[in-house]
């Protein structure tokens, strides 16, 4: 490791992974229109996150919990996500998800990719069959920043050794707090907070950003 451990700390949707979570929910109980107007004006600062994932995971009711399983299916990771991750655990780096979305959703990417340190909302199944709501506390932009927090401590990493990747508005707490902040194919008000930005549909430029790592 030339340089300092560090933490680099990703969003999910649309950044770590090709989609949003809860659009490919949406298209299967036929309201992914609704949620992705919604899901656009949270991302865009226009909406409270915390109320608007609630306001499109209560059009989620009813789905069959089976749903989930065709979704892990169907998520694609970015291009040069696996290797950015296997990258830093091989030079003895620690990697975190943060998300919106959904650990259901999540945790088979999680458990293959060996990550450590993770944050997502859970869907709230009762009988077989999500209800509408979420378990706990929504994962939103100052829970992500906790989580960033929490994180370097475990890692014994200080915060200016910490990296935060994202391309929401609900990133923008994380990225403020973290020592190297970087945009994702970002919302415009994202790209102009950042200290670095990529505009390419891939992770692999990630590491000639951090710097020696």
């Amino acid at each position: 490791m030339a340089g300092p451990k560090r933490l680099v700390q990703l969003d999910v949707d649309s950044t770590f992974i090709q989609q949003e979570a809860i659009e490919l929910l949406a298209e299967k109980a036929g309201v992914l229109e609704q949620v992705a107007l919604i899901t656009d004006s949270a991302m865009r600062g226009e909406l409270d996150f915390a109320e608007s994932l609630k306001a499109r995971v209560a059009l989620l009711k009813g789905l069959p919990e089976s749903v989930i399983a065709d979704v892990q299916s169907e998520i694609l990771l970015t291009d040069g996500a696996a290797d950015l991750v296997a990258t830093l655990h091989e030079r003895g780096h620690c990697v975190a998800l943060v998300s919106g979305g959904f650990i259901d959703i999540l945790q088979p990417l999680v458990d293959r990719l060996h990550i450590k340190h993770y944050r997502a909302n859970k869907l709230e199944i009762v009988d077989g069959y999500l209800t509408g709501k979420v378990e706990g506390d929504i994962i939103d932009r100052a829970a992500k920043a906790t989580a960033l927090r929490e994180f370097a401590a475990q890692c014994n990493i200080e915060l200016m050794n910490t990296v935060a990747i994202g391309d929401g508005a609900n990133d923008l707490d994380m990225m403020a707090l973290a020592g190297i902040s970087i945009a994702f194919n970002a919302k415009p008000v994202v790209a102009a907070s950042a200290d670095h930005a990529i505009n390419e549909p891939s992770l692999k430029s990630v590491v000639k950003l951090i710097g020696e790592i």
